[in-house]
């Protein structure tokens, strides 16, 4: 059978595979990294948000980030307080669409070019998979591939010197950053303030009625 026959067979097969209308625990699953010259922090301290000028040119973008933010931070401890803060907290965020690795480049000819990464910077992982009760599945061919990176970054108010930096990436077929940038957050401040050493994957469970549709 020639490669294009071939390859149309198995779009069309893969084109078939949906995942929806269900309850489960969808793991989101983020690439972490952290650095730390914090041993401890006192109970309920406080912080305010840093923006970058570019930040401030969107502020309803940033106020949805730094709400998801927020949320992560209260849980290892940290409250917002503009007023007396003994941290300032500057937060990024970057979802970006490209090719998916599955992708067939005699099919699927055209602006993405020949490479399965190359610039687009593929991190190489699993065949996707990351459902519980059910197999392992792949998405089809012709869907975009997201790729997540959240940051935060911590300074003393008084000093402005850096005690926490951390950085989360997730990539997968999901166009459903509302709902995974939230628990990458969560993911970059695993271990808060005293993270492992060196560049860690963080596994977090995001309970949802109905998984997102592969289309």
């Amino acid at each position: 059978m020639k490669r294009a026959s071939l390859a149309l067979l198995l779009a069309a097969a893969a084109t078939t595979v949906t995942l929806s209308g269900c309850a489960t625990s969808w793991v989101v699953d983020s690439d972490v990294k952290s650095f730390s010259s914090l041993s401890t922090v006192p109970p309920g301290a406080t912080y305010r948000f840093e923006r970058l000028p570019s930040q401030q040119a969107d502020t309803a973008r940033q106020d949805s980030l730094e709400a998801m933010a927020a949320a992560a931070l209260e849980k290892v401890g940290l409250r917002r307080d503009d007023t007396k803060p003994q941290y300032s907290a500057q937060i990024g965020a970057r979802v970006t669409a490209g090719l998916s690795p599955w992708a067939d480049p005699w099919l699927f000819d055209g602006p993405w070019g020949y490479g399965y990464g190359g610039a687009y910077g593929y991190y190489g992982r699993r065949g996707y998979g990351g459902w519980y009760g059910g197999p392992a599945f792949f998405p089809p061919t012709a869907n975009p591939w997201y790729e997540r990176e959240v940051s935060i970054v911590l300074r003393e108010a008084g000093t402005n010197r850096v005690v926490y930096e951390t950085r989360a990436r997730n990539d997968g077929p999901y166009n459903a950053s509302a709902a995974i940038l939230p628990v990458m957050f969560q993911a970059a401040l695993q271990g808060f303030p005293n993270p492992p050493q060196g560049e860690r994957r963080v596994n977090i469970d995001l309970a949802t009625a109905k998984t997102p549709a592969v289309k």
